[in-house]
C-alpha cells in the first residue's frame, strides 16, 4: 500500500520527527531558559520543577530511568517523578472532590469495609493509584515539552533492546543537555 500525501510530506522534511529539539545555545542562563520554557509550555512552573527534579536525581551521565530506587524499592521513573509532584496539587480543590469520588464508586462496588481504619487505608491507596496516573500523564506532558524545548532528551529502555518509541514493556529514560546541565547550576 502507498499513500502519496504521506510519503510526499516525509520526503520533503526527513528530519522532522515528534523528538527532534532545536538547538539550545551553550550559553544558556537560568533567565533565557526561563523564557524558553514560557515560549514552548502551557505550565511553565510545572514544567520547571520536573525539569529541576530530573536533573536533581540525574546521575553522573546527566540520566535519570528507566528506574528510581526509593526506600530500597525500584519505581518506574514516570511514577517516581508523579509522586513527587503530588504536594503540589495538595491544596488543590479538585483532589477534595477525587476523595469524595473515590469514596462513592467504592461504596458503589461494595468493596467499602466496614472497619474505618482498613476503610480509610483502601480510599488512600485508591487516592495514590489514581493520583499517580493523573500524574504519569502530566508529568508526560511537561518531558514534551522539556523535549521541544530542546532541554532534555528522551529514549525507552527496556526488555530486550533499547528503543526510541515506548511500549512492549519499556520505560522512559530522561537525559539533560550540557546547556540545561549548566544553566540550572548542577556539577557533577
Amino acid at each position: 500500500m502507498h499513500q502519496p500525501d504521506l510519503f510526499s510530506a516525509m520526503d520533503a522534511a526527513p528530519d522532522a520527527t515528534p523528538e527532534t529539539a532545536p538547538a539550545v545555545a551553550p550559553d544558556l542562563d537560568l533567565p533565557a531558559l526561563l523564557d524558553r520554557l514560557t515560549d514552548v509550555s502551557a505550565r511553565p512552573r510545572y514544567t520547571f520543577m520536573v525539569l529541576n527534579l530530573i536533573a536533581r536525581a540525574a546521575g553522573p551521565s546527566d540520566s535519570l530511568g528507566p528506574y528510581v530506587r526509593e526506600r530500597g524499592e525500584f519505581i518506574p521513573v514516570r511514577d517516581w517523578l508523579s509522586d513527587a509532584m503530588v504536594p503540589v496539587a495538595r491544596r488543590d480543590a479538585r483532589r477534595r472532590a477525587i476523595l469524595d469520588k473515590v469514596r462513592d464508586d467504592l461504596r458503589g462496588r461494595g468493596a467499602m469495609p466496614d472497619d474505618p481504619a482498613l476503610a480509610e487505608q483502601l480510599v488512600a491507596r485508591e487516592m495514590r493509584d489514581r493520583l499517580r496516573q493523573s500524574g504519569r500523564t502530566n508529568v508526560s506532558r511537561a518531558v514534551s515539552d522539556l523535549v521541544r524545548a530542546g532541554f532534555l532528551r528522551r529514549h525507552y529502555q527496556g526488555y530486550r533492546v533499547d528503543h526510541d518509541n515506548r511500549g512492549a514493556g519499556r520505560e522512559a529514560v530522561y537525559t539533560i543537555t550540557p546547556a540545561v546541565k549548566r544553566a540550572l547550576g548542577k556539577m557533577n
